[in-house]
């Protein structure tokens, strides 16, 4: 007697996360057969060769004894209370840390802030492009996300009044991303002002990703949100991984702010679901305080001379060579969101290209239609290697072009 099929939940039917999917699995293949694949698919600093911050690592282990048990579900307090004083120092003053949990990761905490708020055929407005983690977390809780632009066209910012026709009724939050991952795109004030006004008009959760806060380039400038947005509930994350290269620590951070006086219901549901999953990781709970009570390295790395710095220059430079190329200089984050010209090469198509790369050239890049977007000549590049090896890369991609041409 056969056994029949086991289908998969039908609350993933339209959950996408191509970042590590058929390509970054073919690229584990083609590593057991032994080829060297250069992986800048997926912003993991420490794979990269970069070190968390000396200071954060010693925390972890002074205070190992103290990170054996549970511990509230909120968090530690030194780590809830940490975040508070950086709200408070970027002039964000009501935040308490009982507005503050500490999750494994933000990716966490994005799924139990929509978990908490969403039900069937409600709408969440995320951007597009975006990271899909946004998207999927309002899919798989069976409401609908709704792509607000921010096209290549206007250097990947918001479209103010496309925003505005796509509220409805149903209509219960707003994603805000910047500085932007996958473009590297960093809001204005003014940009970031229209688009609070937009969500208090309307009574929307602000949910405002700034896990790459102070990773910025050249003159762009990081407005918190949160000191913006007094008039509805706002919703910060923000952790360790990024700015810190502590990836593998899991640990991120919401903070509530704004208007939270009609929300208890909705932040007494989010304690509920941290209390179901008993708390986050704590002996990297231990490093927040003085991750972020301390001297701040990530900016010998974005600025002229540093490793970041230098590895943007190198990708705008290579991009600049090419026949086939283009991009919108990213401001900040770790990526690059580049175009391919399609009058050049008609027949590109981005899921195709990644892959000939991979088998190729052994290069692993994200497709641009991984990050919800309705065109197919993107492609999303970390910034993380080296110059060195990022100017190789874009050799390596120009020849496979040129190969594409002479075919």
């Amino acid at each position: 007697m056969s056994i029949p099929d086991l289908p998969a939940s039908r609350h993933l039917d339209n959950v996408r996360y191509e970042i590590r999917g058929a390509l970054a699995r073919r690229a584990e293949q083609l590593e057991r057969d032994g080829y060297e694949i250069i992986k800048l698919n997926i912003g993991n600093p420490g794979a990269f060769g970069f070190r968390m911050p000396e200071t954060m690592r010693r925390a972890m282990v002074e205070n190992l004894g103290a990170a054996e048990a549970y511990c509230h579900q909120k968090g530690i307090f030194p780590a809830r209370e940490a975040v508070v004083l950086q709200q408070q120092n970027r002039g964000v003053m009501d935040v308490t840390a009982d507005d503050v949990f500490i999750g494994n990761g933000v990716s966490e905490l994005i799924m139990m802030c929509m978990r908490a708020l969403l039900n069937p055929a409600d709408e969440v407005l995320v951007p597009c492009p975006d990271y899909p983690l946004w998207t999927a977390s309002v899919s798989i809780h069976g409401a609908k996300p709704v792509h607000y632009p921010c096209p290549p066209e206007r250097d990947f910012q918001p479209d103010i009044e496309a925003m505005r026709k796509l509220i409805t009724d149903r209509t219960r939050a707003i994603v805000i991303i910047n500085p932007n991952n996958p473009t590297g795109a960093v809001y204005s004030e003014e940009l970031l002002r229209q688009m609070v006004e937009l969500a208090e008009e309307h009574h929307l959760v602000i949910f405002a990703d700034e896990i790459y806060d102070e990773m910025l380039f050249e003159d762009a400038k990081y407005i918190p949100i949160a000191t913006l947005a007094h008039h509805t509930l706002c919703a910060t994350f923000s952790g360790l991984s990024k700015v810190y290269r502590a990836c593998g620590l899991r640990v991120g951070w919401a903070s509530f702010s704004g208007e939270k006086a009609h929300a208890t219901g909705y932040l007494d549901a989010i304690e509920l679901l941290a209390s179901l999953r008993l708390c986050a990781n704590v002996p990297g709970q231990w490093a927040v305080q003085t991750a972020l009570g301390g001297y701040q390295s990530i900016h010998a790395l974005t600025d002229p001379g540093g490793r970041l710095f230098e590895s943007r220059r190198a990708l705008l430079d290579g991009i600049e060579k090419s026949q086939y190329l283009s991009v919108v200089a990213p401001a900040g984050a770790l990526y690059a969101f580049v175009r391919c010209d399609t009058q050049k090469i008609p027949n590109f198509d981005d899921q195709s290209f990644g892959l000939d790369l991979l088998e190729r050239r052994h290069v692993l890049i994200s497709p641009g239609s991984s990050f919800n977007v309705p065109y197919t000549d993107h492609f999303r590049l970390t910034l993380l290697p080296d110059a060195k090896i990022m100017t190789s890369v874009l050799e390596k991609i120009e020849s496979l072009l040129d190969e594409y041409v002479e075919a």
